[in-house]
């Protein structure tokens, strides 16, 4: 069974860093994409990056324009662990932020979701 566990969000003023964590068990698929969704009351999903790997070799990585030169997303070595450091945090980027893991990034592969964690970003 595939478990998404969502840690690291908080409360920091504009111009703070905040470094979320999602530790992953249970994904077995050889190519493998995890990443990083928001969501805000009354507003669909966004996608804020993602991570593409094969044999847990990473092949490509994807970022929303608005996070670009902000935010990074990593794995760990053992493909168990993902992060997204996010620096120069402004208001727009609070959210309830997720992870999804899935087989491919196509938005209907990623599957298996966690819970969130909440981004406060204050001015």
């Amino acid at each position: 069974q595939v478990q998404l566990v969502e840690s690291g969000g908080g409360s920091v003023q504009a111009g703070g860093s905040l470094r979320l964590s999602c530790a992953a068990s249970g994904l077995t698929y050889s190519s493998l994409c995890m990443g990083w969704f928001r969501q805000v009351p009354g507003k669909g999903r966004e996608g804020v990056a993602r991570v593409y790997t094969r044999y847990a070799a990473v092949i490509t990585t994807y970022y929303a324009d608005s996070v670009k030169g902000r935010f990074t997303i990593s794995l760990d070595n053992a493909k168990t662990t993902l992060y997204l450091q996010m620096n120069s945090l402004s208001p727009e980027d609070t959210a309830m932020y997720y992870c999804a893991a899935g087989r491919t990034c196509v938005s209907t592969d990623l599957v298996h979701w966690g819970q969130g964690t909440q981004v406060t970003v204050s001015s």
